[in-house]
């Protein structure tokens, strides 16, 4: 017992000094890295231990609630929404900027120039989401004059769906029925129909109130010409029927009146159809010339007043549902509002140099010999890419795809500056929930602290695999 207990106080003895002498031998390392660790410290440990804590306490922290800011995470529609949008972010923001940098940097290998176009395609990643995200915010604009998509979405529409030269203004309420005044009535789809029948020979006044001066102005309208009577011909006149000088008598042509230019009309035999078109002239004069005997009426077609495309909303809560053969429940939960399917655009186009970078610098680490056996054994480029190329790539684009994906469970900032005050809850997210419910509208620390710890331990799983695929 005394020889062990010798050998023991022996041992003691020199471990002591071992520890000693790696503090001394370690003690500048230690220095170099106390700053670190203390900062680490400052701004991750001690705001994760406090934010877990406060999860559990009420809204001034001084309280201590349990479980009840969990339960109003799960209850509250706002909050159930900005669950709803990080899965559609994690359904599609993912696969897409993936498959977009694979195609990229596949495209690139193949190509002159390619260090050029890969540094434009990186460069958004230079600029801030911020920028980025107010830049977006101009492209969807709703007015085709700023915005270049509803721009490009108004020329389609004007080829199949040509505007008329006088468009209306249904937000108060004008409609092609109350565009008649002096003889003149609502015809069929929207058309106007002089109510006086006429003959060969005859003219006819058609005049038409609720006409924009700015409408005029540019079609350079000029002041009415009453029209003459010609034989075998049918003439008129279509005016702006409207004068402050004017408070009675409203078939009679004004000094401050003008002519409605550019009309198409058509000439409606008694069976209702089209013998001849014509198009007023700067002064809305008409002429019809050659009409077969027989009694007629003008008709102002329709597509006079047809309004030009308005644009799209890209930027509001409009949702967009896969199919209307679905229960209630089901389009609740597969409507995707417009203004999320922008955003993710936007932040495809941010990080799709991110993810063409990554998967080009595994592509150039690919053994070339098994890419030329495939050529040699007859694949084709296509079977090549699906058969040998993405599968000896599919540890890079797993990494990528997982860093994806904790990339938009944070999803924020582009939300918070690219969407409008009035879409934000519509398109909330997660993290835009931690910032709008614990620092505006009112203090809520407790439940902003339980979304992020729930946001936590959605992200930490996460991140864990994808270090250990990255390390393996």
């Amino acid at each position: 017992m005394a020889s062990l207990g010798a050998e023991g106080t022996s041992t003691a003895g020199r471990a002591a000094p071992h520890r000693r002498g790696w503090w001394r031998r370690n003690w500048i390392s230690l220095a170099f890295l106390a700053p670190g660790a203390i900062w680490l410290l400052a701004i991750v440990v001690y705001p994760t231990i406090a934010t877990i804590r406060f999860s559990f306490f009420n809204e001034s922290a001084t309280k201590f609630v349990g479980l009840h800011n969990y339960g109003s995470v799960f209850s509250t529609d706002a909050i159930l929404t900005a669950f709803k949008n990080n899965i559609v972010w994690v359904l599609v923001f993912p696969f897409f900027v993936t498959f977009i940098g694979l195609l990229v940097a596949v495209l690139t290998e193949r190509i002159r120039w390619s260090t050029a176009f890969k540094a434009i395609i990186v460069m958004p990643i230079v600029f801030s989401t911020t920028a980025s995200a107010l830049v977006w915010r101009t492209i969807f604009d709703l007015n085709p004059n700023v915005g270049i998509v509803n721009a490009l979405e108004q020329t389609v529409s004007d080829w199949f769906r040509s505007p008329g030269a006088y468009p209306l203004n249904t937000a108060i309420g004008q409609t092609t029925a109350s565009l008649a005044s002096f003889n003149v009535t609502g015809g069929p789809g929207g058309s106007l129909l002089s109510k006086s029948v006429v003959h060969p020979g005859d003219t006819v006044m058609m005049g038409l109130t609720r006409i924009s001066e700015v409408t005029l102005q540019t079609l350079g309208a000029k002041m009415p010409v009453a029209p003459h009577k010609a034989a075998g011909s049918i003439r008129g006149l279509v005016w702006n029927d409207f004068s402050p000088l004017q408070t009675t008598n409203t078939s009679t042509i004004v000094s401050d009146e003008h002519g409605l230019p550019s009309l198409h009309l058509s000439l409606v035999t008694s069976s209702g159809a089209s013998a001849a078109s014509t198009v007023t002239n700067a002064s809305g004069n008409f002429s019809f010339s050659h009409v077969a005997p027989g009694s007629y009426r003008v008709e102002v077609l329709a597509s006079n007043f047809q309004n030009a495309f308005q644009g799209t909303f890209w930027l509001g809560s409009q949702s967009v549902t896969p199919t209307s053969q679905l229960n209630q429940t089901a389009q609740s939960l597969l409507s995707v509002p417009l203004i999320d399917l922008a955003m993710i655009i936007s932040y495809i186009w941010i990080w799709a140099g991110f993810a063409m970078v990554l998967i080009g610098a595994g592509l150039a680490a690919l053994n070339r010999e098994v890419l030329e056996a495939s050529e040699i054994d007859g694949a084709t480029e296509w079977q090549k890419l699906r058969r040998v190329t993405i599968p000896m790539l599919a540890p890079v684009l797993t990494v990528v795809f997982v860093t994806m994906v904790i990339n938009v469970l944070k999803v924020f900032d582009i939300i918070l500056n690219m969407a409008p005050g009035s879409s934000q809850g519509p398109a909330t997210t997660l993290a835009l929930s931690i910032y709008n419910d614990g620092f505006t509208g009112g203090i809520h620390s407790g439940v902003a602290s339980a979304i992020a710890v729930i946001l936590f331990l959605l992200v930490v799983p996460i991140m864990l695999w994808n270090l250990k695929k990255i390390k393996g």
